[in-house]
């Protein structure tokens, strides 16, 4: 395969950005020109991507994230013309060039030591992994923010989005809600900027989102300050938010049941997936992403060498390189990167199709949009706004009971819109439609049994059942699907079972920290201890878990007001 044909399109974002000043800042505007990596960087991008030495353990970068983080000493058209004239030769040369005009990155969670208690280890982490307003010369592929924010650490070096939620409830657990509201400040700038919150704040994410907890984020903040005028503050950017989700809804028909995020369900009612809109490899992860691709490829075209998997493995026929890439990139998208959740054969990662799925998490969360959206117009006073989402809401409980509640299974499904039934697989998305209060008494008390009798382990709530070697599986436990579960006991009165996770959950954040000293980014629930899986080794830090293990440990487990 050659890979210039799946590069972005060399269209450039101008942006302007409205740099409002804080305190005694003057108020400034600055364009920005956002560009992927691959047009930021050209032949140079490929030329890197494609020198093997240069990746691995104790090689110039760890993963193609490492280069793509890397801050240029100069500006970007002056590193490419020196490129051209000095055409360097060899892995040598090129890392030696690389080195001359980037300032490599640095992992900077994993280089802190410190054996205090855990509690002022992770006040400490909080210096560590705060970052103040951006302000660089030449920023790369990084999207300046106005203000301070908590990145989540190890290769994590930039804001992401639904990290930053369940990062901030521990802020406000230690009294860090200031910080908290720069947080949602910033993003806020971002929905402004771009027209939603991209995945983080790197150029090579600004084709996709993540799930969208930005309303809770606001209701973080409003609750925190005891101030309902946080609602109709970032009205407009709830709305904007609403907006990117919904994009694709006017285009839908019988005939085009799916564009970008909304789908047209059997019976004509609008749901959402997860959809990247691009097709093409991952820039951060674009040497895997084209590995992946060649086992596709190796698939349908096998060499007399190649072993050819079991006859009886399906394989979606319409899966393309290009298809491939979409999915991959959904699911990254999603935050489950990667799970069996998404495989149609969980042995292998080329069998991904994210996009035909619509998730209950994403419908979850966006029902709890639409609420708030409601909650933020009536307080603004207008009454038709509030009755219009409310009303959108109402019809998006019922869709979700209608699609993804199994009654049989007793517990909440993604639906396969390929094969038009719920997915076979049970995962901790179960829990989400708790979290957000959308279950009825029956569905609730139903699906917490499941839980307790299928997902619960010795140190929590496991991702799913499947052992697929991906990281969003088993063993693995991941900090915000134990609080979305946690809070979603709490709010149908299942204290019992919430304080039964909670102490499972801190008990093993709290032995591994005593071996260790690291707080890490997911954990082996059922071995109870560090874990792995995936594209990448387990991340010290670590934003989400600092966060959870703070907020479970101050929470009221009474009901949520």
């Amino acid at each position: 395969m050659n890979p210039r044909h799946f590069s972005i399109s060399a269209a450039v974002l101008f942006l302007a950005l409205l740099a409002t000043g804080c305190g005694n800042k003057t108020t400034d505007t600055t364009a920005l020109v956002l560009q992927s990596p691959e047009t930021m960087y050209g032949q140079l991008f490929y030329d890197v991507m494609q020198t093997d030495s240069l990746f691995g353990p104790g090689r110039l970068f760890a993963d193609s994230k490492d280069f793509l983080d890397c801050t240029p000493k100069q500006d970007t058209d002056d590193i490419l013309r020196a490129y051209e004239a000095q055409q360097p030769k060899g892995a040598t040369q090129l890392a030696a060039f690389l080195k001359a005009h980037f300032a490599l990155p640095a992992d900077e969670a994993k280089a802190f030591g410190d054996s205090s208690d855990i509690g002022t280890h992770i006040r400490k982490l909080w210096t560590v992994l705060r970052r103040s307003s951006n302000d660089l010369p030449h920023p790369g592929t990084l999207i300046p923010l106005r203000h301070s924010y908590i990145v989540p650490g190890g290769r994590f070096r930039e804001i992401y989005y639904w990290d930053s939620y369940f990062t901030m409830l521990g802020l406000i657990a230690d009294g860090e809600t200031e910080l908290a509201e720069e947080m949602t400040a910033n993003f806020a700038d971002l929905i402004t900027l771009v027209g939603f919150i991209p995945n983080g704040n790197r150029t090579y994410y600004l084709s996709r989102s993540q799930p969208p907890f930005f309303a809770y984020m606001v209701d973080a903040i409003a609750d925190s300050k005891a101030d309902s005028t946080v609602y109709t503050h970032y009205l407009p950017q709830l709305q904007a938010e609403y907006d990117f989700w919904m994009a694709g809804r006017k285009s839908l028909s019988a005939a085009n049941p799916a564009s970008l995020h909304c789908v047209r369900m059997p019976d004509g009612e609008i749901l959402n997936r997860y959809c990247d809109r691009l097709d093409t490899p991952r820039g951060e992860m674009y040497r895997n992403d084209m590995e992946t691709a060649r086992q596709l490829q190796a698939l349908h075209h096998p060499s007399p060498n190649t072993h050819h998997p079991s006859p009886n493995i399906q394989h979606p026929s319409s899966t393309t390189h290009h298809a491939l890439f979409r999915h991959l990139r959904s699911a990254a998208e999603s935050g489950w990167d990667f799970s069996s959740r998404w495989l149609t054969d969980e042995r292998n990662l080329h069998t991904i199709h994210t996009t035909d799925f619509v998730a209950v998490d994403l419908n979850a969360l966006l029902c709890h949009l639409e609420q708030t959206l409601a909650k933020a117009y009536a307080l603004q006073g207008d009454r038709r706004q509030a009755d219009f989402y409310a009303l959108q809401a109402g019809k998006r409980i019922s869709a979700i009971g209608k699609y993804c509640w199994d009654r049989q299974r007793g517990a909440f499904f993604d639906y396969d819109i390929s094969r038009r039934e719920r997915s076979r697989r049970l995962t901790a998305a179960t829990a989400f439609p708790l979290f957000t209060a959308i279950a009825t008494r029956q569905q609730a008390e139903r699906t917490a049994a499941v839980i307790r009798q299928q997902l619960l382990r010795r140190g929590g709530i496991v991702t799913t059942n499947v052992n697929s070697g991906q990281q969003w599986d088993a063993p693995n436990g991941w900090a915000p699907l134990q609080w979305i579960t946690f809070r979603g006991l709490i709010n149908y009165g299942m204290q019992a079972d919430a304080v039964t996770l909670r102490k499972r959950w801190t008990g093993m954040v709290e032995q591994v920290y005593a071996h260790t000293h690291r707080l890490l980014e997911k954990y082996n629930v059922v071995n109870v201890s560090d874990t792995g899986g995936g594209e990448y080794q387990n991340q010290d830090g670590f934003g989400w878990t600092n966060g959870v293990y703070r907020a479970m440990k101050t929470c009221n487990t009474g009901p949520r007001k």
